[in-house]
């Protein structure tokens, strides 16, 4: 089996997946066997690292989003209801102390289509799942955010929300569990959130 079809093999077993780690199961340490500390970049396997990457975050079970303490985490589709649920909700814990031009790029993006932003405001949204966040390359070479509401992510690869916030907390933080990381990795328990019924989100059709 080759080292993208392993790795998505673990994914789909997990459901959740890092992209490097010290100490939880992640992409590098599959390819490589070991944990580094430092950049996989340098490590004699790096391009084959860039490459499995390169195909495994465009697989159409794949998803990329900042889940677990603030790194690149891969979810599995058959996690994306539950997390579609989760981040919608417009909680405090993405709400509560964001800043005024996060507010204003956070509203832009819920207008509709992909808003292209890098620094700080694009990572504030990003840490906080209030939007779904890939990387594109621009024609100088360069890394920029393409930034899209959940909503038109989830219209667009067909994903449909838990019914249940509760559940859809629970079936996400069980995922953690077994991948071995604390609650504390979480985002709505990093930031104080409270597992308590939310207002159901505004949804479109998806």
């Amino acid at each position: 089996m080759s080292s993208s079809g392993q790795v998505l093999r673990e994914l789909s077993g997990r459901g959740l997946l890092l992209i490097q780690d010290k100490n939880l199961p992640s992409v590098v340490g599959i390819i490589t066997g070991e944990s580094l500390r430092g950049s996989w970049w340098a490590h004699p396997q790096g391009k084959l690292i860039f490459s499995v990457l390169s195909e495994v975050v465009e697989h159409p079970d794949v998803l990329v989003t900042k889940l677990l303490s603030g790194k690149a985490t891969l979810v599995h589709r058959a996690l994306w209801p539950a997390l579609l649920s989760v981040v919608s909700t417009a909680q405090v814990w993405q709400l509560g102390g964001l800043s005024a031009p996060a507010r204003r790029l956070l509203e832009r993006v819920s207008d509709g289509g992909i808003v292209r932003a890098s620094g700080p405001v694009a990572k504030e949204l990003a840490a906080r799942l209030l939007v779904n966040t890939s990387q594109e390359h621009t024609a100088s070479g360069k890394h920029v955010n393409a930034l899209e509401s959940w909503q038109a992510w989830a219209s667009r690869v067909g994903c449909r929300y838990e019914s249940s916030y509760p559940i859809a907390l629970q079936v996400i933080e069980e995922a953690a569990r077994a991948l071995g990381a604390p609650l504390s990795a979480l985002p709505w328990q990093s930031r104080g959130g409270k597992r308590l019924p939310a207002p159901r989100p505004t949804r479109g059709k998806a």
